[in-house]
């Protein structure tokens, strides 16, 4: 049994309102100068944001693969704060912010230990596959709903 727990992908948790995602920086993350390239703080993100919504049940392939629609990134505001090198530990903190019908509004942080590395506020449009911005499931906001707010416990 510990065998197949050990073989299983690692989950973030919540801790009250707010998820957090832990990762390590691995050398493909690294520019030639030996820091995060930019753009791979993004690519943190967004796994931490799919690991909360498979954590508070949202099963986003099952809507994908049923034509209900999928979330895209329609907005984000990223500050750059400081630099992860090569194996530093990271946190990624999410919180929902904001949920509209056919939205919801993220605030992320990359942490190192209580570094701020990167502050950012996304915007996850739910959309129709045709692309046209359409309501999110009532479910999923009621969801939502629940972990929104400015706590950070």
């Amino acid at each position: 049994m510990t065998e197949m727990l050990r073989d299983r992908p690692y989950e973030g948790a919540f801790h009250g309102r707010t998820h957090r995602f832990a990762l390590r920086v691995y050398f493909e993350d690294t520019d030639t100068a030996g820091v995060v390239y930019y753009a791979n703080y993004l690519r943190f993100m967004e796994r931490a944001r799919s690991d909360m919504l498979r954590a508070v049940g949202i099963d986003q392939r099952a809507a994908l693969e049923s034509g209900e629609g999928v979330y895209v990134v329609a907005e984000a505001n990223i500050k750059y704060r400081g630099s992860a090198k090569l194996d530093d530990e990271l946190v990624v903190v999410s919180r929902v912010l904001e949920v509209r019908s056919a939205s919801c509004v993220i605030h992320q942080r990359v942490m190192r230990g209580a570094e701020v590395l990167t502050d950012a506020t996304v915007t996850a449009a739910f959309i129709s596959p045709e692309g046209r911005p359409k309501r999110q499931p009532r479910a999923w906001v009621e969801k939502f709903e629940k972990l929104k707010g400015e706590s950070e416990a």
